[in-house]
């Protein structure tokens, strides 16, 4: 059990991002996982296929399911709610040496001690150059050797890994992450630390400003100083939550995004017909996909209509009082009002 306990300031700090960088790293421990879950299976088949041949030795070395402990150098706090692999990248290539080669220390630690506690695994950040065999292969050592170098070549292979294996579904992995970070928000609105919690996942549980984290294979306490709390959904985690609390790193969550298991359904809903015959099949069929707040672009590729059209039945369905536009970013997700929700419900 790690449990981490919250001061006033930290609760005024909290704060949820996305991260596209952290979809590699979470998407790349997924497909080196010996038993890939079934909700990814299809995604998993398509992304080995592509990324056949492709070098991506040092990012897939840096990543161990097996191993309790991820580099944080690997994913650097995003500094905004919505950034972009490119901004991500530079904040990659821009960790000081220093701070790489303490985070692969940790590593060499973990991969040599199955069960870890907070305490024991900053004392490898003051630890001599790990010795041969410590770290997972030659081209980690490499990079623990030359970090500015290693960094660069890592960004690259990332770079490479993203274009093959996620942004071909970014579109609905975008909206699924944007989906759930609009609910929290609402959550911490309406609810507090308390709201925001209640349902993250079955292994996090709030009481008294202290968080808890089940985790299978590390523990530790740590008191938090004004730093604040980081919250990150992912759409690859599932069904662990990652923690990150090794200072100097800002304190991270990254947990499940809701509705992991509908992420790659591509089965058309049934329209309403008592819907369909007061506002039309396409508003309705619109409406019907609205069970979470998506973009024009995501109900474009669910429903089978141009972007163009769908934003033209969104614009009636707003001025109706049916639905609502939120701005996530760059993008505009539409949700169903409290009206539409009623009329769904009694199609």
């Amino acid at each position: 059990m790690l449990t981490i306990t919250f001061t006033v300031p930290d609760l005024a700090r909290m704060r949820l991002a996305m991260s596209p960088l952290w979809e590699v790293v979470a998407s790349v421990r997924l497909l080196k996982s010996r038993r890939p879950h079934q909700f990814h299976g299809r995604w998993v088949t398509e992304a080995r296929e592509r990324l056949a041949g492709v070098e991506l030795g040092l990012l897939f070395d840096l990543i161990d399911p097996e191993v309790w402990y991820l580099a944080d150098f690997l994913t650097p706090p995003p500094q905004s709610p919505f950034p972009v692999l490119e901004g991500e990248l530079g904040a990659l290539r821009r960790v000081p040496a220093e701070q790489v080669r303490a985070d692969l220390g940790v590593l060499a630690y973990a991969r040599k001690h199955p069960f870890g506690s907070l305490a024991e695994a900053q004392v490898p950040r003051r630890m001599r150059r790990p010795g041969p065999g410590d770290l997972p292969s030659e081209a980690v050592a490499d990079l623990y050797a030359d970090p500015s170098s290693g960094l660069v070549r890592l960004a690259d292979q990332i770079a490479a890994y993203w274009e093959l294996a996620i942004a071909p579904h970014w579109g609905r992995i975008r909206a699924l992450l944007d989906s759930d970070l609009m609910y929290r928000g609402r959550q911490l609105g309406q609810g507090g630390p308390a709201g925001l919690f209640a349902d993250l996942a079955d292994t996090v549980r709030w009481r008294d400003q202290t968080l808890s984290i089940r985790h299978r294979r590390f523990h530790g306490a740590r008191q938090l100083a004004g730093e604040g709390f980081l919250l990150t959904p992912s759409a690859f985690v599932w069904p662990t939550v990652y923690s990150s609390t090794i200072p100097p790193w800002q304190p991270t969550l990254t947990y499940p995004a809701r509705g992991i298991a509908t992420l790659w359904d591509d089965s058309a809903r049934t329209t309403p017909a008592g819907l369909a015959a007061v506002l039309g099949r396409s508003r309705a069929a619109l409406l019907g996909e609205l069970d979470a707040p998506r973009s024009t672009t995501e109900l474009a590729r669910r429903t089978g209509l141009t972007a163009g059209g769908v934003s033209q039945h969104l614009s009636a369905l707003r001025s109706g009082g049916l639905v609502t536009a939120h701005r996530a970013g760059r993008v505009v997700l539409y949700a169903r009002t409290t009206v539409a929700e009623a009329l769904v419900g009694q199609s």
